[in-house]
């Protein structure tokens, strides 16, 4: 009756070094969108495209996945409809998206906005791979704000 008990207990312990053999190391690099100057005169909104690049490199052998789940902060608003650059007390309304179609909103999930993610199969044949997203900036036109320099800061979070 002994035999199945050792059995069970044998089973786990086979098994934990060749679920321990893959590691993976990644890291990020984000590069945000530059939109230049705003003409509060002008009918069409300010677009810049930025860049948020995650490589990741398995460390021993074997093979593995990796899911990437992108999640962004809201900045200064402290929301995601309506992101707010800043110049000392003035704002301008801005926001960032995954799309070319401006609809989807880069966020946390919550708020209206939406988290972003890749997969990454790496192997011993192909130990590193690399994931690069572009984001998507726009200003919208007519808004009447005060000549500055208007920056806003971003935490880009990549979880794997």
């Amino acid at each position: 009756m002994s035999v199945p008990w050792r059995l069970a207990v044998c089973l786990p312990a086979l098994l934990l070094p060749v679920l321990a053999a893959a590691a993976v190391s990644c890291t990020v690099a984000a590069t945000g969108p530059a939109f230049g100057i705003y003409n509060p005169l002008s009918a069409t909104p300010n677009l810049s495209n930025g860049q948020v690049t995650v490589t990741c490199t398995l460390i021993g052998g074997g093979t593995t996945t990796v899911s990437l789940v992108s999640s962004y902060s809201s900045g200064a608003s402290g929301n995601f409809t309506t992101r707010t650059m800043r110049s000392g007390a003035n704002t301008l309304n801005y926001n960032l998206y995954y799309d070319a179609a401006y609809s989807s909103i880069r966020g946390d999930g919550t708020g209206g906005s939406q988290t972003g993610g890749a997969t990454l199969t790496l192997s011993a044949g192909t130990p590193t791979r690399t994931a690069t997203g572009v984001i998507y900036g726009r200003i919208p036109s007519g808004q009447d704000v005060a000549a500055g320099n208007y920056a806003d800061t971003i935490t880009v979070t990549i979880t794997y």
